[in-house]
């Protein structure tokens, strides 16, 4: 714990030794690290934006005897007998996506968000095609075509991204790419690009071209839901999530889209499956054996609790208390890519900084201040140093915290980047600060039942 400074240990409550009662006495060294990991969560500020705190009822869920069953195949079509309740689940968890998002057709069976990825390549697209997308420098996935991926291993990239001085992106300069280089499929959606996706002007440039529209909206998915960000349900094709990040839900992926393809004749022959159906059969058999039932079970449980007012009040929050933390960064000489945010998420630009984002990044973290150095738009340094800081606000509103909380983590980060010269006394004050904030506000699914209603 030395990398994080001294804090004081978070109060070993009756009802937390008794979640780990059987872990605790077949495994203490595991139950140990589990107890450490808690006690960092309980005194240091997750701003990491990819990260949250699900609830207990989600827990409970992921770790079920759910785990116990193998069941190949999909609800009325398993390979394995005594499957009866496992399809109630299944079925249970497509329903409440297709509510909840508004789809067509839903698949919750991919492992993790990569792999509802690849699933969704293997139901579009052939090998050595075309595909548009934002590359990870500019903010976008490794699945979007990036070259160590598969995605720029089995498919020919045509890279989009923002503009390096602007930090925005270019409706214009990508519309003229994808003319120019007529791909197969347009990905659409990122992991450090802060602001608002035109979804309506990305369907209308894949229509021109007849591409497939796909929106990877694995960060922003409960932003979607609560009606803070553009809808993508409307114009693609295909939509890939996750349940692990703004969702509050278990580590998973699920998939959305049409039942009919548009292209099905031109691109598939008409005898063919149809899109949903691809989708289907490219994550099983295609990708994946058995699917993970007790995964599936809690992600059931995280659209139910996201369907609720109090889900969607918490989500308006996260993206407010984003906002005030961009005001605060930028009132203390900040530069943030694209000038600000309108999602859950920032990105601290520091090019034209002698620091580099993982000095900072690594600077915060002893300070009790999670998140991680990033690349942002034209970014001259390299992928193990970078230029940029991402920082998110899923985790904090999730513990409770509001806008005043973010004006204060905006200073601790000045005060720290402010001293990088002078470290280990810099670190130490701030360290100490947080740890009692965050004391204020415990995290849900540690010490507290459920995460706390972010208006209340």
């Amino acid at each position: 714990m030395s990398s994080f400074g001294s804090q004081p240990m978070v109060p070993s409550l009756p009802g937390r030794a008794q979640r780990y009662a059987h872990l605790r006495q077949t495994d203490p060294e595991i139950y140990q690290l589990i107890q450490r990991q808690a006690d960092l969560e309980c005194t240091t500020l997750k701003l990491i934006a990819s990260e949250n705190y699900a609830s207990f009822s989600v827990l409970e869920a992921n770790g079920s005897i759910l785990t116990n069953k193998y069941c190949e195949g999909y609800p009325g079509a398993r390979y394995y007998e005594g499957n009866e309740v496992m399809d109630r689940v299944e079925e249970i968890a497509i329903r409440r996506a297709k509510e909840l998002f508004g789809a067509e057709h839903a698949n919750v069976q991919p492992y993790s968000g990569s792999p509802a990825n690849q699933a969704v390549y293997r139901a579009l697209v052939r090998p050595g095609e075309k595909v548009m997308g934002m590359p990870v420098p500019e903010g976008g996935h490794l699945t979007h075509g990036w070259h160590v991926n598969f995605s720029g291993r089995d498919y020919v990239q045509i890279p989009y991204g923002p503009d390096p001085q602007t930090g925005l992106l270019d409706y214009d300069q990508i519309r003229h790419l994808a003319r120019r280089h007529r791909p197969r499929m347009i990905w659409v959606g990122a992991t450090a690009y802060p602001r608002a996706l035109d979804y309506a002007t990305f369907a209308q440039i894949a229509e021109e071209v007849e591409a497939y529209l796909v929106a990877d909206i694995a960060h922003i998915n409960g932003l979607v839901v609560a009606g803070v960000h553009p809808d993508p349900v409307p114009h693609c094709d295909v939509v890939s999530s996750t349940g692990h990040k703004l969702l509050r839900g278990p580590r998973a992926g699920f998939i959305l889209s049409r039942i009919e393809d548009r292209y099905q004749a031109k691109y598939h022959g008409a005898s063919k499956f149809n899109l949903a159906k691809r989708i289907d059969r490219a994550v099983f058999p295609g990708l994946q054996g058995g699917p993970h039932m007790q995964t599936i079970a809690a992600l059931a449980v995280a659209f139910k609790e996201a369907s609720t007012e109090a889900f969607r009040r918490y989500a308006r929050q996260v993206q407010a208390n984003a906002r005030t933390l961009a005001e605060g960064l930028l009132a203390r000489g900040f530069s943030l890519s694209g000038g600000g945010t309108d999602t859950h998420m920032l990105l601290i630009d520091l090019r034209n900084s002698p620091h580099s984002g993982r000095e900072l990044a690594q600077a915060l973290a002893k300070a009790g201040i999670i998140c991680n150095f990033n690349m942002v738009p034209g970014d001259h340094r390299k992928p193990l140093v970078t230029s940029g800081v991402r920082l998110g606000t899923p985790a904090v509103t999730s513990m409770g915290m509001k806008e005043p909380e973010m004006d204060r983590i905006a200073a601790w980060i000045a005060t720290v980047y402010q001293g990088l010269d002078r470290l280990p006394e810099t670190v130490a004050q701030v360290r100490h600060e947080v740890t009692e904030m965050c004391l204020e506000f415990p995290p849900p699914g540690i010490l507290e039942d459920d995460p706390p209603d972010a208006t209340s």
